[in-house]
């Protein structure tokens, strides 16, 4: 009837033990650090503020482009909030996304449709496409809803200097855009625009130095836009200061490398002292950042002439005057000729020029042609045009001309003929393009 009782099995006594010392160790010290699959992830979440003022640390470091990211990660977090897509917008205008910061100023609008300064930078936006006539109904409603805001006074300035120097301003242009420049100084005299707007005012009436004063002015309160030096480095070379204009340039490039107007400036400034082998370098840099700007590839083609590359520079003009793609397939589209556009002439002029030392005369004659029926008010490209006339009319008759059919700059015409020592072969001279153009100065 007993019941023979087992010994026991110490082996599975030590192995109970055991796993019940791991169940303990795991519950008290690694389950707290495991996280469920089935809990939500604990995510930091960061304020609209935050955005803000990480935009305005980029903006004041003039790294604009992360300035905009910036702004636009607060529009998603506080999208009802007008002033950051005023904020937005007025980055995109010094970043050149004119179109973008257009958009941005009227999103806020639509939150306040009277929000003064978000009519300001509209306007400045709009004055910046050349879309003179919207820009000015913009900004007036700015100064009627507040007639103090002195950006819009700046802006205001900007926009009838624009038009002065386009030929489209009013009767009384320079006096009103003095005063409208003098009056945003009075309301806000240590604002960054105010004074770029009173030295561009300078810088459109031919006061380069007061220009540069004003510009300087700006500089010293912020020294991180590259708009501001870019409009330096204009002034510098109109007063013929050429290591100060290449170094406000320069600093403008480094600030916004993504913008090629510095290096055609740079580009100009050495064609304009005769170094046309520096000329052509920043030419080409200039064509790498924008490739399909024809502005750009008919500087490149000049500098491609003035070095005696008259493959090159018929190539590149070619793009200019007819359009079309280039070796990398990038479209180019044309610019047409119109009257008082001396650079555009000097595109035209210079292609004519090529094709006569190719020995297409067919193809220059009528740029030739167009030039004087057209561009009857440069003298320059009057002259050119002429000339190259002149020498295809002799090689169709076989008279021999001096410099195997380059036409010879002479005094008085406006013209600089490159000399040995100034980035140029010794050879045979060809016709420079302008005399020392003074580039138009662009917002």
């Amino acid at each position: 009837m007993n019941k023979r009782r087992r010994p026991l099995n110490y082996f599975r006594i030590f192995i109970l033990l055991g796993a019940i010392a791991f169940v303990m160790y795991f519950g008290v010290v690694v389950g707290p650090s495991v996280q469920s699959s089935f809990l939500p992830t604990p995510t930091p979440t960061r304020s609209p503020e935050s955005y803000v003022s990480e935009a305005g640390q980029f903006f004041q470091q003039g790294k604009l482009t992360q300035a905009i990211q910036s702004y636009e990660l607060a529009i998603r977090a506080l999208p009802n909030d007008a002033s950051i897509y005023i904020s937005l917008a007025r980055t995109q205008v010094w970043a050149g996304k004119y179109k973008e910061a257009q958009t941005s100023a009227e999103n806020a609008l639509l939150l306040n449709p009277n929000n003064s300064t978000a009519h300001a930078v509209r306007g400045w936006a709009l004055e910046a496409q050349k879309d003179y006539l919207a820009a000015e109904t913009a900004i007036k409603r700015a100064l009627e809803i507040d007639p103090n805001n002195a950006l819009a006074h700046s802006y205001y300035a900007e926009l009838i200097a624009d038009e002065y120097i386009d030929g489209k301003g009013p009767f009384d242009a320079l006096t009103q855009m003095s005063e409208e420049s003098k009056v945003a100084l009075t309301l806000a005299p240590g604002l960054f625009e105010a004074h770029r707007a009173r030295g561009y005012v300078f810088e459109a009436t031919g006061n380069y130095e007061e220009a540069i004063r004003e510009y300087e002015a700006a500089v010293a309160i912020d020294k991180n836009i590259a708009d501001v030096f870019v409009s330096l480095g204009r002034n510098y070379r109109a007063l013929g200061v050429y290591d100060k204009a290449v170094n406000a340039l320069t600093i403008a490039n480094q600030l916004n490398p993504t913008d090629p107007t510095p290096l055609l400036y740079i580009s100009r400034v050495y064609a304009t002292v005769g170094e046309y082998a520096k000329a052509e370098q920043y030419a080409q840099q200039a064509v790498k950042t924008n490739p399909s700007d024809p502005t750009l590839r008919g500087n490149l083609g000049v500098m491609y002439y003035r070095n005696f590359k008259w493959p090159a520079a018929s190539t590149e003009l070619g793009l200019v005057v007819k359009g079309g793609k280039d070796a990398d397939g990038v479209e180019v589209q044309s610019i047409e000729l119109a009257a008082n556009a001396a650079r555009i002439d000097e595109y035209y002029f210079t292609y004519g020029l090529v094709l006569v030392r190719l020995n297409q005369c067919g193809d220059a004659l009528p740029l030739f042609q167009k030039l004087l029926s057209i561009s009857t008010n440069d003298e320059i490209a009057v002259y050119n045009a002429n000339e190259g006339i002149r020498l295809c009319t002799e090689a169709a008759a076989g008279t021999p001309t001096p410099g195997k059919g380059t036409p010879v700059a002479t005094p008085g015409k406006g013209t600089i003929v490159p000399t040995p020592g100034k980035g140029t072969p010794g050879a045979a001279a060809p016709v420079a393009t302008a005399k020392a153009p003074i580039l138009t100065p662009t917002p």
